[in-house]
């Protein structure tokens, strides 16, 4: 453990000593909360809930969680940096499992500067905090998903723009495949299977306030599918 947290207070101090933490932390709240006021309409709808919160997350997570991915590994690789890093005396799987940590503590930052909306609104009415608490978890492991996808894909290229590209078609696949515009194309019973696959589907029973393990357990499976196979591109350019 005491390996993993050198990486990701490594990684972390990187972040911050760039822009890109600032870009991230500053455009997450600013597009959330845009979107919550003016595209959701809050006052306009007259309910106390974060509704229109949790329904623009998963596409303002998608667009910029690549933003953090982008460089994890691809950085490494063109600056060179990445032979010392791996002469290190850590596993693979410490070292990506430290970078993921660093990345998914930024997101969790993002996140909780929304938090003030949700102690906003509980002051102009009766807020359900169960729907609240579902999103916030929902919001980390779908964090988490595009976060171990992105790694992946920086770990095969040099190029960051090439790696935020990729990373981002494919959080929109994922998301996509379980989207009524999506699934109104096939059968009943393969569209049930779409959607059960599709991350913007499970995120909202999750936002809904309903904890169901199955999404629980889907979330964890996607996030270290991909953890795994940064692992094995890792090995093969240790052996490359």
């Amino acid at each position: 453990m005491s390996r993993v947290k050198s990486v990701a207070l490594r990684e972390l101090r990187s972040y911050f000593h760039s822009p890109i933490a600032y870009i991230f932390l500053l455009a997450f709240a600013g597009a959330a909360l845009f979107t919550f006021f003016n595209v959701k309409a809050f006052f306009a709808r007259g309910q106390a809930d974060l509704r229109g919160l949790f329904e623009a997350l998963p596409l303002l997570t998608l667009l910029l969680v690549p933003a953090l991915t982008m460089r994890l590994w691809a950085e490494e690789a063109k600056s060179g940096t990445i032979e010392l890093l791996l002469t290190l005396p850590a596993k693979d799987a410490e070292l990506v499992s430290g970078k993921f940590l660093a990345s998914w503590a930024l997101f969790a930052v993002g996140l909780l500067l929304t938090l003030p909306l949700a102690l906003t609104v509980s002051t102009l009415g009766h807020l359900d905090w169960g729907p609240v608490i579902g999103g916030y978890v929902g919001a980390l492991l779908l964090g988490a998903a595009y976060l171990a996808l992105g790694q992946f894909v920086s770990a095969l290229t040099e190029n960051q723009i090439l790696a935020f590209i990729l990373a981002l078609v494919g959080a929109m696949t994922l998301y996509g495949v379980g989207t009524e515009l999506f699934t109104g194309l096939f059968s009943d019973r393969t569209a049930a299977v779409l959607r059960a696959l599709g991350t913007g589907s499970r995120f909202a029973s999750i936002s809904r306030g309903v904890l169901d393990l199955r999404d629980l357990l889907y979330y964890a499976s996607l996030t270290l599918f991909f953890l795994g196979l940064s692992v094995g591109a890792l090995r093969a350019r240790r052996w490359a």
